[in-house]
């Protein structure tokens, strides 16, 4: 069963997050270096686990990760991968928590030199998704092609978000003609 149809399927009052995700988030583009960053490191944390789960767990990442404010996730301490390694709310992995810190501090080097993350995005932007894995792994870590796929395509840099007869995707697709234009 497709996302879309496994979406579409959840009553509108489900409390299943699956539901908002879909409609309101996933293939949307996002413009913001600390949301996107949150997106990273989100579905870093899926790696091995349901989406449901990562989903339900978001708002604890966000106060867990400072509200995913790159520069002081690339600040973070052993205190605070302690912190972290002991916060029930969250994903509690040390590779991942190690990779959430490493990847702040690539995107702070990214921001240096293409102005934000989003800008560097966007630079290599209309790539397969080999060619973004690939460019992936030479700049961040726990970003294998099921990661970086998803990554890409939540964002709106890869197609595949949405079933093309999925109402959302034709909202995605009047959001993406409107940024273009821009």
């Amino acid at each position: 069963m497709s996302y879309c149809r496994f979406a579409a399927e959840l009553s509108a009052d489900t409390d299943n997050p699956n539901k908002h995700y879909h409609d309101h988030v996933y293939g949307f583009p996002v413009a913001g270096d600390n949301e996107l960053f949150e997106r990273l490191v989100l579905e870093i944390n899926q790696a091995g686990l349901s989406w449901t789960i990562i989903l339900k767990k978001q708002a604890a990442f966000q106060t867990a990760f400072k509200g995913f404010d790159i520069a002081t996730v690339a600040a973070f301490d052993d205190n605070d991968r302690e912190r972290l390694l002991q916060d029930a709310g969250i994903v509690r992995n040390r590779l991942k928590i190690n990779a959430a810190i490493y990847n702040a501090q690539q995107i702070l080097a990214i921001q240096r030199e293409y102005g934000s993350f989003k800008n560097w995005l966007d630079s290599h932007h209309l790539q397969d998704k080999a060619a973004w894995v690939k460019l992936f792994k030479r700049q961040f870590k726990f970003v294998g092609g099921e990661i970086v796929g998803e990554f890409l395509m939540s964002t709106g840099y890869l197609d595949g978000a949405h079933d093309e007869d999925c109402p959302v995707w034709a909202k995605i697709q009047t959001v993406l003609e409107s940024v273009r234009k821009e």
